[in-house]
């Protein structure tokens, strides 16, 4: 398949050296095919090739796989320098490198260093060369006959694996380790900031739903589970993430999975870029729930509880996922979804997946340094007199989810030894369809509401909310009133408006022209949450006169919040 693109000058090409600026002695091709593949070689390359000007990097764009959307784009914002695949016949390399065992390197005599771009040899997937499937990692029996391969691999297992069912890879993998696991786990020091960035509260727990590619993932099996499982957890005690392979996004297209996923989205799903961004949400989540991707197994490696929410038959037996698969819990979809996550997460044990993590991971820590060594051993230069590769930390993720506007709220007023307590739950009224036990309450003193904020889209929720609550804070008392007063008037289904004002106490409005002042001692809280507490007094019939009140919100907070109600004079309005 030929590109159409022109064959670069520099810094490859017949005259490169009259315009060259570094002095250049080895060339290092990386073969870009997929987004999956191209990504986990610009994680490492940089490290690598850290300060030293003798090796030039130019990339070669192949253009046929089925997953190729999107890689080009990549490699233009990453800064590379791209060819296009047919050049490479035409210029000297010394070395190429990729993470795609399936490029079709042009005949020559320079080495070929293949990188897993996910953990060992554990997937059988679509043959591009034919209709039937193949072993994922393995390059053609043509490149290994040419002794030009070389296998990289991250335990002896995997070595013996490709030996029983490739004879010819006999001699032709390197014991590397993993560079991907090392950073994950160097980036647990950092987990308060990667949670942080999510906007995962201290009193949170993050569940991280992980989808491989192909009918057989998750996702191809309940496209509907991110949704399902924002509706079946409070959100102000849980927070939802999804990774998607990056096949998925680049067969389907960012615009169908947002399509796909547009009620998850709308209750508040973190839907994580394809790119570098789902390793820092790994390290930070509590419970994952996946499949037979590699970013589960990653996920069980870090020692947090895993859910597998499908597994398929293209898994390969005796590997270290298809271990996991035993030793994890699986999902039942038509079971109670959050009390599968609360179970998981009660009974897990940090050295529960400690075998399987051993199975996949030899000598964890010396990846990178081993692969930089590997890398200038096939360029045939000695490795730089400089420090080892830098032993970085992953970066933070960038904030990607919009809150979600509108409410399902749950109430329930109970008396205990300090007085009265309301416990508060709410669920994404974009799930609600999806939120399971707690609207079916038999509790007596047990009351559900539909809450939004002035940022709702949706106008029928808008107009259908009992609660409506204001996104910012008021300057002032007076700010907060007019707002309520016009909220009330423009919204005449609304039964409370609520406001916060700055320096941290709340104003909830009536329908009858009532004011309540909501004082709060303790962490601080959102006006839905105080206008929650006060709609669950009017339910209950309670005076609003100086109550002094407990909120408690839902079932992993553990510092209770203190709320003191007072009536607004009429004069002050």
């Amino acid at each position: 398949m030929v590109s159409g693109s022109p064959f670069l000058r520099v810094p490859v090409g017949p005259d490169a050296p009259r315009w060259r600026t570094f002095p250049t002695e080895r060339t290092l091709v990386v073969a870009a095919r997929t987004v999956t593949s191209t990504v986990r070689v610009l994680e490492s390359l940089p490290a690598l090739l850290r300060d030293d000007p003798r090796v030039s990097v130019v990339f070669a764009h192949d253009p046929t796989s089925a997953f190729g959307s999107g890689v080009l784009d990549l490699l233009h914002t990453s800064g590379c320098r791209v060819m296009p695949w047919e050049q490479l016949a035409h210029i000297r390399a010394d070395l190429v490198l990729t993470a795609s065992e399936n490029v079709d390197v042009p005949e020559g005599d320079c080495p070929v260093l293949v990188l897993p771009h996910g953990v060992g040899f554990q997937k059988r997937v679509p043959d591009a060369r034919g209709p039937h499937d193949r072993l994922s990692g393995l390059v053609p029996d043509a490149l290994l006959e040419s002794g030009r391969a070389w296998l990289a691999v991250s335990h002896p297992d995997q070595e013996r694996q490709l030996l029983a069912a490739h004879p010819k890879t006999a001699g032709r993998t390197l014991l590397l380790g993993d560079p991907c696991y090392d950073e994950l786990l160097a980036g647990r020091r950092r987990r308060h900031a990667y949670r942080e960035a999510l906007g995962v509260g201290e009193d949170q727990r993050l569940v991280v739903v992980s989808s491989t590619w192909g009918t057989t993932s998750l996702l191809g099996r309940h496209p509907d589970l991110p949704v399902r499982v924002l509706g079946a957890l409070p959100q102000d005690e849980y927070r939802v993430a999804a990774v998607v392979h990056p096949n998925v996004w680049s067969a389907h297209g960012a615009w169908q999975i947002r399509s796909l996923q547009s009620a998850a989205l709308d209750a508040g799903l973190i839907l994580l870029p394809p790119v570098h961004a789902w390793r820092s949400a790994l390290v930070a989540a509590d419970v994952v729930i996946g499949d037979h991707g590699s970013v589960t197994l990653y996920g069980a490696a870090l020692g947090t509880p895993v859910l597998l929410g499908a597994f398929g038959a293209d898994a390969v037996p005796g590997t270290a996922v298809h271990d996991l698969a035993a030793a994890a819990p699986h999902l039942d979809p038509g079971a109670e979804l959050r009390a599968q996550v609360e179970s998981v997460v009660r009974d897990h044990t940090p050295e529960r997946y400690a075998e399987v993590a051993r199975r996949a991971f030899a000598d964890p820590g010396n990846a990178l340094a081993r692969l930089r060594a590997a890398v200038y051993e096939l360029l045939n230069l000695p490795e730089p007199a400089s420090a080892p590769p830098p032993d970085l930390l992953l970066p933070a993720p960038e904030p990607t989810a919009r809150p979600a506007t509108s409410s399902l709220v749950v109430t329930e007023v109970s008396e205990e030894g300090g007085g009265p307590v309301v416990t508060v739950r709410r669920f994404p009224a974009a799930a609600r369809a999806h939120v399971q036990g707690d609207l079916e309450s038999t509790q007596p003193l047990s009351f559900t509401h539909l809450a939004c904020s002035d940022g709702e889209r949706d106008r029928r929720l808008l107009e259908s909310a009992s609660i409506v609550e204001r996104t910012d804070r008021a300057d002032s008392a007076a700010e907060a009133l007019r707002w309520i007063r016009a909220t009330t008037a423009e919204l005449p289904g609304s039964l409370l408006a609520a406001c916060a004002v700055r320096g941290g106490s709340h104003l909830v409005g009536l329908r009858d022209g009532r004011v309540v002042e909501v004082a709060v001692t303790g962490p601080p809280i959102v006006p839905g949450l105080a206008a929650a507490v006060v709609y669950a007094c009017l339910r209950q019939g309670r005076s609003l006169a100086d109550a002094l009140l407990t909120l408690r919100i839902g079932r992993v907070r553990d510092e209770d919040v203190v709320l003191r109600l007072r009536p607004v004079p009429p004069v002050v309005r």
